[in-house]
């Protein structure tokens, strides 16, 4: 008796989904070797500007103690920088007022009485107040 090899048949469209799951899964495991090396970068960048900034943070209460400490040999007391942050309230209704005020209000979005905002202290705030 011969042996009779049995050739086994498979269709071309399951070849050709063998062969794109492969080609997948190749680029999904070099898209996640790029994406684990992208993250390592990105953590020593981050480190990086948290040493930086926090180096700069003590450096600031460093020669603010310094300059409180030679204000107090001289004598004197140090004033520090003014306020970079204000908050506003309204505390008066629509009626009798000024159009530009109303519109100032509008645009701090102060609408009702007794609402409030923070803004950031500058020159045109300042002139809007």
């Amino acid at each position: 008796m011969a042996a009779v090899e049995s050739k086994v048949v498979v269709l071309e469209s399951v070849l050709k989904k063998q062969k794109r799951n492969e080609e997948w899964a190749l680029a999904k495991k070099e898209a996640l070797e790029n994406q684990k090396k992208q993250n390592s970068e990105n953590r020593k960048l981050i480190v990086k500007r948290a040493a930086t900034y926090a180096k700069e943070y003590s450096d600031q209460e460093k020669e603010l103690i310094r300059l409180k400490r030679e204000a107090k040999l001289k004598g004197g007391l140090y004033a520090s920088s003014e306020a970079k942050l204000i908050f506003i309230i309204r505390i008066r209704g629509i009626n009798a007022m000024h159009p530009k005020t109303k519109k100032i209000l509008q645009l701090l979005q102060l609408r009702q009485i007794f609402n409030g905002v923070f803004l950031k202290v500058n020159k045109a705030t300042m002139n809007m107040l």
